[in-house]
């Protein structure tokens, strides 16, 4: 396959329409795959945010004096606050506080940057990523499969990487169960989270930083003759990881 960068789109503001500004910036197929960074749809649904939108709570109060108190440095409880009011579900308040995301997404400080925000101090994640994808696409010529892509950190591993937190036009994981493999024995277990590996792959041509690009554009892929599952967050009752941390404490 072929990643290419999209280039061009510059700074997105708020109510900007993101399908447009990628079919302006680049030649897209019906058969390409389109991996948008979170980051542009975030802006141009109007997701920043600043500190002074959320006054601390007791709870907030108290998760910043405790990771000052792991951490050494100061930290502001209204911070603490937006994270807690963007998630459904706390699993680690020190030494950072791992959430749960409205849309069912495990990351740290419910994904919510602080860089790359000219115009706030804070970004959310959108709303509803799903939506968010399901729109671009409707907006594109062709329709291609539209996956927004998130940087996150990975549990047992240094380092982040480029993950899915919506899609759209695309199933989220191909099934191999019941297929044989090389040896003829029936695959039980396999199933490859796809949107996930594009995430990724895309990640390496978009960058990070100052010098990172938005959008990244997939050619020459196919999902192959495989089923599909919509299916891409673990539910509780099977996610024994989960679980665990949820009695856990520092």
């Amino acid at each position: 396959m072929e990643l290419l960068a999209v280039e061009g789109i510059g700074e997105v503001q708020a109510g900007a329409d993101v399908a447009a500004l990628l079919a302006e910036s680049e030649d897209i197929g019906s058969e390409d795959v389109i991996c948008v960074a979170s980051t542009i749809v975030s802006k141009a649904e109007g997701r920043g945010a600043n500190l002074a939108d959320f006054p601390a709570g007791p709870r907030a109060e108290e998760i910043a004096d405790r990771l000052e108190g792991v951490a050494g440095e100061g930290k502001d409880p209204r911070f603490a606050q937006a994270v807690l009011e963007e998630s459904t579900e706390v699993l680690i308040e020190a030494p950072f506080l791992l959430t749960e995301t409205r849309f069912g997404h495990i990351t740290v400080n419910a994904g919510i940057d602080r860089s790359n925000t000219p115009e706030s101090d804070l970004l959310l994640l959108p709303e509803r990523p799903a939506e968010s994808a399901a729109r671009i696409r409707s907006n594109l010529p062709g329709s291609p499969p539209v996956v927004l892509t998130d940087t996150s950190g990975r549990p047992f591993r240094h380092g982040q990487r480029g993950v899915a937190i919506g899609w759209d036009g695309m199933a989220a994981s191909r099934d191999w169960r019941g297929e044989p493999d090389r040896t003829g024995r029936e695959l039980g277990v396999t199933v490859q989270s796809v949107v996930d590996e594009l995430a990724g792959a895309a990640n390496l041509v978009m960058g990070e930083g100052n010098g990172g690009t938005p959008a990244a554009l997939v050619r020459e892929w196919a999902f192959g003759e495989h089923g599909g599952s919509e299916e891409l967050f673990r539910p509780v009752e099977s996610d024994y990881v989960r679980q665990a941390l949820r009695g856990w404490s520092l």
